[in-house]
């Protein structure tokens, strides 16, 4: 689980953005069938029966591209199952990430929750990753290639990156400011203060001009999400705040069979 360690400590620990674009900040791309009100969405959710979005994503360290990241959301009512799959070379190495995990809607809390997910990770920090949720998602199992660790949060539901971005995108789109949520990472319960700032305007290829929310994320990585109202809150772009190396991931394709007022 370590990263290599011929390299300097502080390069190890930036390093890791790459990655992170598919396991902290995969959650970037994520996509949810979005309206001003939660009930709405879960509403047209319903009627539509099922949908798709796909996201595709550069991913690039240092002004470097490194990688593409593409992730597949397939809904159905109030859950859904969200593929991930990245491809990028870390310092020479060769590295691919994927990730199924599968969500839902949960009335007792009035929030998205994860059931359950699979991570596969090859050549940098290889993992094989099962995780089982419970108890309205304050409980998790981690099958870490083979070793299983219970973990268990008191106030907040733990979540894999694509179901904590989802709950994200619904506390920004209901007007929240900022707001906390718990991930869960292959050996430590990860806790993130999100802060809502103001809306930017910015020139985006292939969409032109559009109005972006940046929403910051302090905690156990740094980062900025920038998410596009016009795009039906799509994930536009997001960087990563190291000590030596800046990480950045931004959209370069978007296709959604969702209503795109859902």
């Amino acid at each position: 689980m370590q990263l290599p360690l011929a390299l300097p400590a502080r390069l190890r620990r930036n390093a890791k953005f790459v990655l992170g674009a598919s396991v902290v900040i995969s959650a970037l791309a994520t996509s949810q069938p979005v309206q001003a009100g939660e009930t709405q969405i879960r509403d047209a959710q319903d009627k539509k029966g099922q949908c798709t979005r796909r996201s595709d994503y550069d991913i690039y360290l240092s002004g470097i591209h490194t990688g593409t990241m593409s992730r597949t959301e397939q809904w159905q009512g109030k859950s859904a199952v969200v593929t991930s799959d990245s491809q990028a070379s870390i310092l020479g190495i060769g590295t691919r990430y994927r990730q199924r995990a599968e969500l839902s809607w949960s009335e007792a809390t009035q929030e998205w929750i994860t059931q359950a997910f699979h991570q596969q990770v090859s050549g940098f920090r290889a993992r094989d990753m099962q995780v089982d949720f419970s108890d309205n998602g304050r409980a998790a199992r981690v099958d870490l290639d083979g070793e299983v660790t219970d973990y268990r949060s008191k106030d907040k539901a733990l979540r894999d990156v694509d179901t904590l971005a989802i709950e994200m995108r619904r506390l920004l789109l209901k007007g929240r400011h900022q707001f906390a949520l718990v991930r869960q990472a292959s050996d430590a319960m990860e806790p993130y203060q999100f802060y809502v700032k103001s809306p930017q305007a910015s020139q985006q290829t292939p969409w032109g001009k559009l109005t972006l929310v940046p929403v910051e994320q302090t905690g156990a990585e740094e980062v900025t999400y920038y998410f596009a109202p016009e795009l039906d809150y799509q994930l536009i772009k997001a960087r990563y705040h190291g000590i030596l190396l800046q990480g950045l991931i931004e959209l370069n394709h978007y296709s959604s069979s969702c209503d795109s007022a859902s």
